[in-house]
């Protein structure tokens, strides 16, 4: 887990990052979401030990960055955006240096690269040399280096870039992965789309603050008010116009298009469940019924004009 308190971060008469609070659990995919400029690296240096911060309190997985940074950076890994790499070297060479770097037997190092390969779905390139890889091969590459020494937090500098869209599914399946295992995952990334496909819970900063944070739920429904419920019927308008007029959860239906209805819904799950029960046993013939589901693109629109206004 990760838990900041307070983070304040200055360059000479800037501040970078101020009086920031996070908190991220166990099993969470967590994206760090913000313009340029937003204090996004300064955050991830700061919680990385690589930048001291102006005061404020770094926990990771229960030490104290500040008192015991050796300690905190057994447990971390970093994935950088564009990491070094060594081109004279084939794929599993290039894991078998790291893994005798974190001094791991050489008996078994075979089957440490192989597991982390084939998690990567790189197994294929085991004997091609690195420059022959495409630069979403390398991400991938760099990210079954940063696993190897089985870290408990893992953060990600712009995780997906160069990815394609099967490498990207490839990543979302292995960052799922991680977190069922009970890794703790923070991702910083620009894409707001990708952010969407990755990440279980997000926080979105402005001008070195944190301005919202929680789950992906949380924070859409918090942003974005009341869901929108997405229905499209074959018949039996009046009947279906009659039943949502009558729940005081529902807001004006509007006509998307024909016998396509739209329209907000204040309720828990389990509400929006029971109006749909209610539609089947009126015998309303449904073809789609849902949640419309907001991208972050739209919450991150809509944060950055609460914030300038």
């Amino acid at each position: 887990m990760i838990r900041v308190r307070d983070l304040r971060v200055d360059y000479d008469n800037f501040c970078a990052v101020r009086d920031l609070n996070l908190d991220i659990k166990a099993g969470q995919v967590f994206g760090l979401i913000g313009p340029n400029g937003a204090g996004k690296t300064t955050t991830m240096r700061s919680i990385l030990g690589l930048l001291e911060p102006t005061y404020g309190e770094i926990i990771v997985s229960d030490v104290d960055i500040r008192e015991r940074p050796e300690d905190a950076c057994r447990v971390i890994g970093f994935m950088p955006d564009f990491p070094p790499m060594y081109d004279d070297l084939v794929v599993w060479e290039f894991l078998d240096l790291f893994a005798a770097c974190y001094y791991i037997p050489k008996r078994q190092r075979p089957d440490v690269i192989e597991s982390h390969l084939r998690l990567v779905g790189l197994w294929d390139k085991r004997d091609s040399f690195v420059p022959e890889l495409s630069r979403g091969m390398k991400q991938r590459l760099i990210l079954a280096k940063t696993l190897i020494p089985d870290p408990q937090v893992l953060m990600l500098d712009e995780p997906a870039s160069g990815l394609d869209p099967h490498g990207r599914v490839d990543l979302k399946n292995i960052l799922k992965t991680l977190a069922q295992r009970g890794k703790t995952v923070l991702i910083s990334s620009h894409i707001l789309s990708e952010m969407s496909e990755f990440c279980t819970a997000v926080g979105i900063m402005e001008r070195g603050r944190m301005v919202i944070s929680g789950t992906v739920e949380e924070v859409t429904r918090q942003v974005m008010g009341a869901a929108v419920l997405v229905i499209e019927i074959l018949d039996k308008e009046d009947a279906f116009r009659s039943i949502i007029s009558r729940d005081k959860l529902a807001g004006p239906v509007h006509e998307a298009a024909s016998l396509h209805f739209e329209f907000s819904y204040d309720g828990e799950p389990e509400h929006v469940s029971a109006l749909l029960h209610r539609l089947v046993t009126a015998g309303i013939p449904i073809v789609a019924f849902g949640r419309r589901k907001e991208g972050l693109e739209e919450v991150f629109l809509k944060v950055g004009a609460k914030e300038v206004s």
